[in-house]
């Protein structure tokens, strides 16, 4: 039976490494995958998911308008599909790819960030914690060895930048992931932080 997952966690916790490596291992067996990303994420251009380790595959780009479930039942035959960066979707959306579940009967990896840098939902994100079949958290560690489980967005001197825009694209020099007390002290002016990043892929964090 197919299921709607949502694979989620802080930054640099592997996301697109992970998506990659699953529609590797489907397409390994002979089976068709969809990869599909979000117009918001340009850092390397449109029509590409590239992990930070340096894989990379095409991808379908969707706007935020766009029905997901009509994109996909356009496509013809597909065992899988996976989505990047799924906190940009919007409720309407995550619905969509509930549908794509249900109607089409195709499973469903769906890849993001829980929360900004406010520590608030992304409607997406939000969404996908409700109404997906299984929730998976993605692991890295805060630079204090704990795990990180927020992101706390930075200026040029390492200070928390508190207002703004929900989504302003960028990568480790503007986010860092931190565990929910090192984001409390830097979100309250108790200190800076270095725009570095450490993963650490472990199930025991």
């Amino acid at each position: 039976m197919a299921k709607l997952y949502f694979y989620y966690s802080a930054m640099n916790a592997g996301k697109t490494t992970h998506l990659l490596q699953s529609s590797h291992n489907y397409r390994e067996r002979g089976m068709q995958t969809l990869i599909l990303s979000s117009s918001i994420d340009d850092r390397f251009g449109r029509g590409l998911v590239k992990s930070r380790i340096g894989i990379e595959s095409p991808s379908i780009v969707f706007n935020q308008t766009e029905d997901i479930f009509a994109l996909v039942n356009k496509q013809g035959p597909v065992d899988c599909v996976l989505v990047d960066e799924v906190q940009f979707l919007s409720k309407a959306q995550v619905y969509q790819l509930t549908e794509i579940v249900d109607k089409l009967n195709i499973p469903v990896l769906a890849y993001g960030l829980r929360t900004d840098f406010q520590g608030e939902l992304f409607e997406g994100s939000q969404y996908l914690l409700a109404w997906a079949d299984e929730l998976r958290e993605l692991k890295t560690i805060c630079h204090t060895g704990k795990k990180a489980t927020m992101v706390v967005r930075i200026d040029d001197e390492g200070k928390a930048i508190k207002s703004g825009a929900q989504i302003q694209i960028g990568g480790n020099e503007r986010y860092v992931s931190v565990s929910r007390a090192e984001y409390k002290r830097i979100f309250h002016d108790e200190g800076s932080i270095k725009p570095s990043q450490i993963s650490l892929p472990l199930d025991d964090i």
